[in-house]
């Protein structure tokens, strides 16, 4: 058992989810890997599990009924990640736009750098992204500073979704307590991670948008994380943080 988790929400992934995985475990540090899949009609848990007869230690699956959102996919699996005790707990996409061999970079800001929280961020120098279309690049790089300005994180990419954590930063944040689903969860959980004062280290990354499948992306799940960011900050001021 390896002391990282890598935890991959799925909903249509067959065309990536068998490279990803090999990808994943051709790295020198080694990870385990959770697959949370939401019912997918087109057999990517079905790929997942026979898989699972070649890399039997190492590759989980856990099905769910329906496309329940990628926050509530997350919360399983962080959930599932401390009842077996891993230390460190990855998100992560299937469909490449996250780069395998950034994980140890990411692993190494929590282990060896003194990160609670280590974030895969697009907008450390400058905007690294590749492949995307011009609006939805600006919709994604202005939301961000929406946020920065709004609740004062020192965070550059507060939608990015290629993040480490420590165990202790999710066993401190009440996951029960996590309101968004959509892509607002990614907002919300460095918030609330910050807000209890854990460290966070932005690592630089480049993003690439995927080549298989369809992208579950949408200006609606933009608007979602800009116009929740309000409510949000203002119930931190009725919320006390403090660790245990």
């Amino acid at each position: 058992m390896s002391d990282s988790l890598i935890i991959i929400p799925t909903y249509n992934e067959k065309e990536n989810i068998d490279k990803i995985i090999r990808k994943i475990f051709s790295l020198e540090k080694k990870f385990d890997i959770l697959i949370v899949d939401d019912g997918s009609p087109d057999g990517t848990a079905d790929i997942v599990k026979g898989l699972q007869s070649e890399f039997a230690s190492q590759l989980f699956l856990e099905q769910r009924t329906g496309k329940l959102g990628l926050g509530t996919a997350y919360i399983h699996g962080f959930k599932w990640a401390l009842i077996k005790d891993y230390q460190y707990i990855f998100e992560m996409d299937a469909d490449f736009s996250h780069d395998p061999k950034d994980l140890t970079r990411l692993y190494d800001a929590c282990s060896n750098q003194g990160g609670d929280v280590a974030i895969g961020s697009r907008y450390v120098k400058g905007v690294n992204i590749v492949n995307w279309p011009m609006m939805r690049l600006l919709m994604s790089f202005f939301a961000s500073k929406y946020v920065k300005l709004i609740t004062r994180m020192p965070i550059n990419d507060a939608t990015a979704g290629f993040k480490c954590y420590r165990r202790e930063v999710l066993t401190t944040i009440d996951l029960d307590k996590i309101q968004f689903v959509g892509y607002a969860f990614q907002i919300e959980m460095k918030f609330t991670a910050w807000k209890y004062q854990f460290n966070i280290i932005e690592v630089p990354v480049i993003f690439t948008d995927r080549t298989e499948g369809e992208s579950k992306m949408s200006g609606g799940i933009f608007f979602e994380a800009v116009f929740g960011v309000l409510q949000m900050k203002i119930k931190s001021f009725f919320r006390k943080f403090n660790r245990r």
